[in-house]
């Protein structure tokens, strides 16, 4: 609970990381704080400010995951049913195996998919700044997505092994859209936005391009040289393609992102709701929040240090927190990142938020550190 400590990092963050503009937004029991640093606008200096709406990036597959377990509370599917029950055939290709994938490995990132955001059909419109500027307001739509899921081979069988693949939520989504015969954005809207009380998040549309005000401007550097061919990109090269540091962000606010799993849109004060719901267990009923945290190893996959995987979700390993339980959602991509963890009461979270991408583990850890008076991995 240091409110000094937790401005000190904002500010090392813009200063040393040259991010932007940061918030950090904080609840403790009755406590509430935020802060910021940098700008939303490097054009006219507008500060960062509470109540901004930004895109939570795949922070969206914690909502997938909690509207299929809210399915299964009510009868209607089971997380261990296979892929082929609901959606049959869509797997026929390149060795995948529908009787075999269920729901479960979808929503864990254990499903053997390979790691879609990399997928050639994807990171070729966005890879380049000229191809960025080319296709941003493209729409991919579902047809698409769930063809590019299967359009390269498995990296494992079935729950052998955790690869973060987006690919196994946007199967997730066609799944909810098949047994309720609604849209994601309605059964998101139905079973997590209304029950909460938020007033800041919805799922945006495939055409929409835009944000509400208030909201900070993005700006990203997360594009290969030039040159580079995507198809040759991998989890463990991606770092050496990336242009060189020091080029100059380009603005990357309007932006289809029509791929992103669920597209949520949210606040700071929205997500800090949502993930003390989720890590209390007050959203779902017990069978289905204990499902929710019965996490996997991430060791291997190429994902964030110190935390096993759950539905939708990760754990700190508690090893890496001194013995603290902290769960939390989070993603980040072109131009964003917002984390947002709590306590496993969810009575003490913190939520940040960043007009840019990921730069350093070290943003979302010292802040941890700071707020919860940990040191994340010891």
């Amino acid at each position: 609970m240091n409110d000094t400590g937790i401005q000190r990092v904002l500010d090392w963050a813009v200063a040393e990381l040259r991010i932007p503009g940061i918030v950090a937004d904080v609840r403790d029991g009755d406590r509430r704080w935020f802060g910021a640093a940098g700008v939303a606008d490097t054009a006219t200096g507008a500060p960062r400010r509470p109540g901004e709406y930004a895109h939570i990036g795949s922070g969206g597959k914690a909502f997938i995951a909690t509207v299929l377990l809210a399915l299964e509370a009510e009868g209607r599917l089971s997380i261990d049913d296979p892929v082929n029950t609901w959606l049959p055939g869509v797997l026929n290709r390149n060795g995948y195996d529908g009787d075999r994938m269920t729901i479960r490995h979808l929503l864990s990132n254990t499903s053997g998919l390979f790691s879609t955001g990399l997928a050639p059909e994807l990171t070729s419109r966005y890879a380049t700044r000229a191809g960025f500027i080319e296709h941003r307001f493209e729409a991919v739509t579902a047809e698409d997505l769930l063809r590019m899921t299967v359009s390269q081979p498995p990296v494992g069988q079935p729950g052998e092994r955790f690869e973060y693949s987006n690919g196994g939520f946007y199967l997730a989504e066609a799944i909810i859209e098949k047994v309720t015969g609604n849209s994601l954005a309605e059964e998101i809207d139905s079973r997590i936005v209304r029950p909460l009380g938020l007033t800041g998040t919805y799922v945006r549309s495939a055409e929409d391009t835009g944000y509400p005000d208030p909201h900070p401007r993005a700006y990203s550097t997360l594009f290969y040289k030039d040159g580079t061919d995507p198809a040759a990109v991998t989890p463990e090269n991606w770092e050496s393609v990336m242009e060189e540091p020091g080029l100059e962000p380009l603005d990357v606010t309007e932006f289809n992102t029509s791929w992103v799993p669920a597209n949520v849109i949210s606040t700071t004060d929205d997500m800090i709701k949502v993930v003390g719901a989720l890590a209390g267990g007050t959203l779902l009923p017990a069978a289905q929040h204990r499902a929710m945290w019965t996490t996997v190893s991430t060791e291997g996959g190429n994902w964030m240090p110190y935390a096993r995987y759950g539905l939708g979700l990760f754990e700190f390993d508690e090893a890496a927190t001194g013995g603290l339980t902290l769960r939390g959602v989070g993603g980040s991509y072109w131009g964003c990142l917002f984390y947002t963890v709590s306590t496993a009461d969810g009575g003490h979270a913190v939520s940040i938020q960043t007009n840019t991408e990921w730069k350093s583990w070290d943003v979302l850890f010292k802040v941890i550190e700071a707020e919860f008076g940990i040191s994340v991995g010891g």
